[in-house]
């Protein structure tokens, strides 16, 4: 049987691993898909680069168009990342009958909804395993290893940059400003890392697992986004000492009134074994009706483990391109006509539990007044620290930890504690996950 011929576009870090990967173990690789899989053509921009890397093994070219419109092409490739010239690659590629593997997880979050429906029309494939968690196959745990399930909730660290500032802050007791640098100067973070430290890379990835788990439609736009750049480190340390440990988790959840999806600095107890990922890991956990919790844990970046779940996916497509498209595995697992209107619930709709920190004078009659405030909104307090003040302060730390509440009823207690003329400044807020 004749080899499937592949185009490259873009062969930066992780289509430089693809392209290595895929020679050095090609034998291994046609064993599992039945017939060979190579690259035939790679689009790049800097085409005598392309040329060096590639050894003279396959055409270079320094536009992708050639690559879509070249009817030798089976399965392209898109490396190129962003959501503008990317998606018209992968329009157009579909459009002219090509199965396309991305690991493109912004350009899925803002438009899978109308790819996916381009692909079905079409009778091809869009496969994008390496859009979240790079090397960790949850895409095909989602989709298939867990498709008995009834999907309760998601919980991940899905972004290395962020994890790896986080837990240099615990270890060491650093602040943001200071980690974010060393991040930069080893390679974790990017010279503008904003959509790592701002969530948004998180967000992205939570969104495509959320329509996974649930059967809806790709909606960025209605995630909680929330990052890590106003976290102190004086909070990692107090949450320390209250048996928890800090993380940004993408988490998604379905509940009686809608689903749940938001990604912002969490705390887990310190005895669950995704508050232990430390550096640039990342991990995911899945709850699950029948199966129970399962946990997905590996390196989320990087050119091989990235280049692993592409051509993970190169050989999917590899086995199922010849049947029937009515019966291979939906893109988003459920049946196109299956899909569920189920509304994302707006934040202030969640239920969770909240570390609150709240500066205050040290004065007499202080906590009585933030305590009948919480009482008053119905939060009921689970634990609760108290810091002497320092040799000479006048102010001095409260911190506590709540039972599960509505997030509109912590905003407005927020609002009338900080209201108080013994209270300094604004409250600080970090919701809470058991994850049990």
């Amino acid at each position: 049987m004749k080899s499937i011929k592949v185009g490259l576009l873009g062969i930066g870090t992780v289509g430089l691993g693809t392209f290595n990967v895929l020679k050095r173990n090609q034998e291994e690789i046609k064993r599992r898909a039945g017939r060979g899989i190579e690259i035939t053509m790679v689009a790049d921009l800097n085409t005598v680069r392309a040329k060096e890397l590639t050894g003279g093994t396959c055409e270079v070219v320094n536009d992708a168009n050639m690559v879509i419109n070249n009817p030798d092409i089976d399965i392209v490739i898109e490396l190129i990342g962003g959501y503008g010239i990317a998606k018209d690659l992968v329009m157009k590629a579909i459009a002219n009958g090509k199965h396309v593997v991305t690991a493109n997880k912004a350009l899925l979050a803002m438009h899978g909804t109308e790819i996916f429906k381009a692909a079905q029309e079409k009778g091809v494939m869009v496969a994008f395993e390496a859009a979240v968690a790079g090397g960790i196959p949850i895409i095909k745990a989602l989709r298939e290893g867990l498709t008995a399930n009834r999907i309760q909730w998601i919980a991940g660290i899905i972004n290395g940059t962020t994890n790896f500032i986080l837990s240099e802050m615990r270890d060491k007791g650093l602040d943001f400003d200071t980690v974010l640098k060393e991040a930069q100067r080893l390679g974790y973070a990017e010279a503008d890392p904003t959509f790592d430290i701002e969530g948004v890379d998180a967000a992205h990835k939570a969104t495509i697992m959320s329509a996974i788990a649930f059967g809806i439609p790709v909606q960025f736009d209605k995630a909680h986004v929330e990052g890590i750049t106003k976290l102190q480190a004086t909070d990692i340390r107090y949450a320390e000492q209250l048996g928890y440990r800090i993380k940004l988790l993408g988490i998604t959840r379905r509940t009686p009134k809608g689903i749940e999806l938001r990604v912002h600095p969490t705390l887990i107890p310190a005895k669950r074994l995704i508050a232990n990922v430390e550096g640039a890991m990342n991990a995911v956990l899945v709850q699950g009706d029948a199966v129970g919790a399962t946990l997905y844990y590996g390196k989320g970046a990087g050119a091989e483990p990235t280049a692993s779940a592409v051509i993970a996916d190169l050989v999917d497509i590899t086995r199922l391109a010849t049947a029937d498209p009515e019966h291979r595995v939906p893109h988003l697992a459920f049946q196109p006509n299956a899909m569920a209107d189920t509304p994302i619930l707006p934040i202030s709709e969640i239920t969770t539990s909240y570390y609150l920190r709240i500066r205050v004078a040290d004065k007499l009659g202080v906590l009585a007044g933030v305590t009948g405030i919480l009482a008053d909104s119905t939060i009921s307090i689970d634990a609760m620290l108290q810091k002497e003040p320092a040799e000479g302060e006048t102010q001095t730390d409260i911190i506590m930890l709540t039972h599960q509440t509505q997030e509109k009823n912590v905003e407005a207690a927020i609002a009338k504690i900080e209201a108080l003329p013994t209270v300094v400044g604004k409250v600080t807020r970090i919701r809470l996950e058991e994850l049990s």
